[in-house]
C-alpha cells in the first residue's frame, strides 16, 4: 500500500471544499474532488480512493445516499461526514452506517487531519 493516502472530498460549498483539500493537500494527500453525492460516487467506481469526505446536505444525492450506494456495491473505505447541523439523529444515523467520524463546519485543519489519521488507522487495523 502506498504512503501516500487518497481522500474523495464531497462538499458542494466551494469555499468548504476548496478550504478541506488545501488542508489536506497541505498534509500530503492526494484528493479527489466531487460537487454532489453521484459525482463521489462515480469517482470511487473510477479511481482508488482511500477515504472519502463527504458532506451530508447535497442534492441530489446526501452523505448518507453516498454512503448507501458504496456500501451497496461492497465498497469498504473509511467515510467522515461533514455538517453544520449537529442534529443527535444524524450521529445515530452515522452510527448505523459504520461512520468514522462526523465533523461539524467550520471544519478546522487540526481536527479535520487528527480525524482522518485517526480514522484511516482504524480502518487499516481493522482490514489487517
Amino acid at each position: 500500500m502506498s504512503l501516500i493516502s487518497t481522500a474523495l472530498v464531497a462538499e458542494d460549498n466551494d469555499f468548504v471544499r476548496m478550504q478541506i483539500v488545501k488542508f489536506l493537500k497541505d498534509a500530503g494527500y492526494e484528493v479527489e474532488e466531487a460537487t454532489d453525492g453521484n459525482q463521489a460516487i462515480q469517482t470511487v467506481a473510477d479511481k482508488q480512493i482511500d477515504i472519502a469526505i463527504v458532506d451530508v446536505r447535497m442534492q441530489p444525492v446526501d452523505g448518507f445516499g453516498f454512503i448507501k450506494t458504496i456500501r451497496g456495491q461492497n465498497v469498504d473505505i473509511p467515510v467522515i461526514l461533514v455538517t453544520g447541523d449537529n442534529n443527535p439523529d444524524l450521529l445515530e444515523q452515522a452510527q448505523v452506517w459504520n461512520v468514522g467520524a462526523v465533523l461539524i463546519k467550520p471544519v478546522q485543519k487540526d481536527r479535520l487531519l487528527k480525524t482522518v489519521e485517526r480514522t484511516l488507522a482504524a480502518y487499516r487495523k481493522r482490514a489487517s
